[in-house]
């Protein structure tokens, strides 16, 4: 990263609720460690951060309030004065977590006010929910400019919420295409586990609800019991951690399946570990735009995912399989495609690394993020 920063570069503070594995996290990071020459970055963690905070490239200033469980009304007031005290140019909080944060801001005498939507709560997986869309509501005249990281989200914005389409940008996650491109790499498998003969299925996220690896355990189980001798050469990769891990292991041990699956919790390895699959699949009941899709496509595994939220936008016909969400029948019928068709898997992955490089490539947007920000600094 370039030390040659830009005189009286204007100051972004970014507000999130944590600074931790995921999606809308990973997004940040990118561009923060992208345009740290033109801007003076600050992040304010609702929370708090983790050891994601550590890719970030730059020793930029990252603020934890440590907000109580429940409502907790000194966060306004400590938000207010921490932009007090930085006063930056532009503000921008991401999702509804730290939307309310927006008020605070505008009576700090922020003066450029940016809300991103990156996806939904499991709370609210098609946004459908009054108070959260009420909440939008009251907070639209804090907001200056809005950020939807897929069309639906775009759509939702303008129809459900009353955003004036003038007031929404779309802008599509990006991937490191440097960081995350196809190569077979099965070094970080545990010992035992698979052979270059075995056909290995992989998924990336929190085990949380919202992401139902649940379905994507059944729809293995399902496909383990129709194909003969399929326990000789089919594996399943689970990366990530979180609140459905002890019912995952529980529903692990009742079909007897730990020799062909792989919790590998927490991990910040993801790009071999993408290596080491052969198809990848994102069984979410709600995204925005998935970076863990696009960092697959960029692997060059075909991607099976649910047709929900932007992966319609994301996954084509020539790059992977879209089914519908909790369906484990549909799952496993769309794995059931590729198994000994390695022609299909090598052309799918293939139309999906290019796709990435022409549409998803990580300095295209990061060149719309600093385009919606210089147009809003020019403007004031």
């Amino acid at each position: 990263m370039s030390t040659h920063y830009k005189k009286n570069r204007p100051t972004i503070v970014h507000i999130i609720f944590r600074l931790q594995t995921g999606g809308l996290e990973n997004g940040l990071v990118n561009i923060v460690n992208h345009t740290d020459s033109q801007y003076k970055h600050h992040i304010i963690c609702i929370k708090h951060t983790t050891e994601f905070s550590k890719r970030l490239h730059s020793d930029i200033p990252i603020y934890e309030l440590h907000k109580k469980e429940g409502r907790d009304l000194s966060i306004y007031s400590r938000t207010w004065k921490l932009l007090r005290d930085v006063k930056p140019d532009i503000v921008h909080t991401r999702n509804l977590a730290a939307l309310e944060m927006q008020g605070p801001a505008a009576f700090a005498g922020v003066k450029i006010r940016i809300h991103g939507e990156h996806g939904w709560d499991i709370h609210d997986p098609e946004g459908k929910n009054w108070r959260y869309r009420l909440i939008r509501q009251l907070h639209r005249p804090f907001v200056h400019q809005y950020i939807a990281l897929s069309q639906p989200t775009a759509n939702y914005l303008h129809q459900s919420v009353g955003i004036p389409i003038s007031r929404i940008t779309p802008i599509y996650n990006g991937v490191d295409t440097e960081r995350f491109y196809p190569k077979k790499d099965q070094s970080v498998l545990p010992s035992g586990f698979a052979d270059s003969n075995c056909l290995i299925v992989g998924t990336v996220g929190r085990l949380e609800p919202i992401k139902d690896q649940i379905t994507l355990i059944q729809a293995f189980i399902h496909l383990v019991k129709q194909i003969p001798n399929s326990k000789k050469f089919l594996r399943l990769i689970l990366v990530g951690d979180g609140s459905l891990r002890s019912q995952i292991e529980d529903l692990i041990e009742e079909e007897k399946l730990g020799d062909l699956i792989w919790l590998t919790g927490d991990r910040k390895d993801i790009p071999i570990l993408l290596q080491s699959m052969d198809i990848f699949v994102l069984p979410s009941l709600a995204e925005g735009i998935s970076n863990t899709i696009l960092e697959a496509m960029a692997t060059g595994l075909p991607v099976i995912a649910t047709h929900v939220g932007g992966n319609p936008e994301l996954v084509a016909e020539d790059t992977g399989i879209l089914v519908s969400k909790a369906d484990y029948k549909a799952t496993s019928k769309a794995l059931a495609t590729y198994i000994n068709n390695a022609q299909l898997i090598k052309n799918h992955g293939q139309s999906g690394r290019d796709r990435v490089e022409k549409k998803f490539a990580i300095q295209t947007m990061v060149d719309n993020y600093i385009s919606v920000y210089n147009s809003l600094l020019a403007a004031t």
